[in-house]
């Protein structure tokens, strides 16, 4: 586990301000939900987070760690992975090479020698068994050796949740892993996630838009709008919050 802190970032696209001083904090084990309308800011948090973006001032640190230095490349290395909006396997790879692919991510010296055979056979051997075991923690150990290609929506969620579980993360970005799920995939996604935060001791960063899953899930949420904090607190407490029913709603906040 974790602590995040977001410090004063902020960020411009030209004449566009996305990030106006954003700061807020995520405590160690905890899911913390960032919502807010399309255009409020949440994606560009979440990829300065994972150093996709290079905000244009404030302080990201984890465990007291400034992130902010940190090369894209290098971050999975540093305790942080993520899984993308759009899926970003491989789909001719089976689910259990997919998996392996997390632990290359962070710096698992000889993933690539193992496949190429350069005498790393235990390395192999050895990785193997943990992506076998990730995807029997998710319930894919039955998929193990068939490919990606062609597999149900919510099950290749699962799967990129098994990878980048393989990195062995502290931080874990979630980006918007109900997209495109069922009703009944959703509810049992928001079980693992639940119980993979507990059984892998993460701190989890969630950006979402389906409201009853971050409402049930999270811990704290942060709810932006036009790239500022207008709330922060329990799932119950903003789901109150003037500020908030103004965004979703337009609703004056008088």
């Amino acid at each position: 586990m974790s602590e995040l802190i977001i410090d004063d970032v902020s960020m411009r696209f030209g004449g566009i301000t996305a990030l106006d001083g954003l700061s807020f904090t995520i405590g160690s084990g905890q899911i913390c939900g960032l919502i807010g309308p399309n255009g409020a800011g949440k994606t560009t948090l979440f990829n300065c987070v994972g150093r996709i973006y290079q905000p244009d001032g404030g302080s990201i640190r984890m465990d007291g760690k400034e992130l902010l230095g940190v090369p894209a490349h290098k971050i999975a290395g540093h305790g942080v992975a993520r899984t993308f909006q759009n899926l970003g396997l491989f789909p001719s790879l089976t689910f259990l090479e997919n998996t392996m692919a997390g632990a290359y991510a962070r710096g698992a010296g000889g993933y690539v020698r193992a496949l190429l055979r350069l005498g790393q056979a235990r390395a192999e051997k050895q990785l193997k068994a943990e992506a076998y075991e990730l995807l029997d923690v998710l319930g894919l150990a039955g998929l193990a050796f068939r490919p990606a290609a062609d597999q149900p929506f919510g099950t290749l969620k699962r799967l990129e949740l098994a990878r980048a579980l393989a990195a062995k993360p502290k931080l874990l970005l979630l980006d918007e892993p109900a997209g495109g799920l069922t009703h009944s995939e959703v509810d049992q996604l928001s079980s693992t996630i639940t119980r993979i935060r507990d059984e892998f001791d993460l701190t989890i960063l969630l950006v979402e838009h389906h409201m009853a899953m971050v409402m049930g899930i999270s811990d704290i949420i942060i709810a932006m709008n036009f790239g500022k904090k207008i709330a922060e607190g329990t799932p119950t407490e903003v789901r109150s919050h003037p500020e908030v029913i103004s965004a979703y709603l337009g609703a004056p906040t008088s």
